[in-house]
């Protein structure tokens, strides 16, 4: 039995008027299906004009033991069925706040809005984090998207929410707060040439006595850095500091 909740994944205030060119929407399913041959993120495109999913990958991240065909089929359901009870009332409002954020956007800026968000999918008695990315892919003339493609991959953090809404190009970011149900502006710290190594190198696989060699200082400077680094960016190690400077394309 389809749940009733199904419907608040589609806000009202961004109703898709007439039927939409699907002859242009299979160029995008291609396109989806190349991106996912390349990584081992999940991938999806939302039709918010049928309401279901137009495609779901092979990858099977946050499939929950289930094929992309058979989660295809379920759409939204999957959701309602595999996301805990109190995380789906999470995603009913990251819904809502995304579509009220995004309507006030420019049609052609839309597609530079990402926003991304922490819950947990179960798959019987594992529990898995996940991050959810998603962005307008194709929109109406009116403005309202009728596309969006989403990412998936394994968060970061150890808990739900993390809601933000970021565009390329631009040296600020909005935070959700849940309780206050509001945006708030943030800005994206810099990083100085340092920081930017310990976070490339790390990337590369370094340890910490091969990046103080590689960038020819000590290795208490080193930690020094990294500390401050931490501190700058709000994160407890360093697989969340390169996740944050990587979204926020600070290196």
């Amino acid at each position: 039995m389809k749940s009733s909740k199904i419907k608040g994944f589609f806000y009202p205030g961004n109703a898709v008027h007439g039927e939409p060119d699907y002859g242009l929407a299979d160029n995008f399913v291609r396109t989806a299906e190349a991106f996912a041959n390349t990584t081992y993120q999940s991938v999806y495109i939302i039709d918010y004009f049928r309401k279901n999913f137009l495609y779901v990958s092979p990858n099977p991240l946050f499939l929950c033991g289930m094929s992309a065909d058979a989660v295809k089929s379920e759409g939204y359901q999957f959701y309602i069925d595999h996301v805990p009870a109190d995380e789906v009332d999470m995603l009913l409002e990251i819904n809502k706040a995304g579509f009220s954020f995004i309507n006030d956007v420019p049609l052609e800026e839309k597609s530079k809005y990402t926003i991304s968000y922490d819950f947990h999918m179960l798959n019987g008695h594992e529990k898995i984090l996940i991050n959810h990315k998603l962005t307008a892919l194709a929109c109406q003339s009116d403005g309202a998207v009728w596309l969006g493609l989403s990412v998936v991959s394994l968060s970061s953090h150890s808990e739900a929410g993390h809601i933000t809404m970021h565009c390329r190009d631009k040296s600020e970011y909005w935070e959700y707060d849940l309780s206050g149900h509001t945006w708030e502006r943030r800005s994206v710290p810099a990083l100085n040439e340092t920081e930017k190594a310990i976070i490339t190198l790390s990337i590369q696989g370094l340890t910490m006595n091969a990046i103080a060699e590689k960038i020819h200082i000590t290795l208490d400077s080193v930690k020094t850095a990294r500390r401050r680094l931490y501190e700058k960016l709000g994160v407890s190690n360093i697989s969340e500091a390169i996740s944050y400077a990587t979204n926020y394309k600070l290196v």
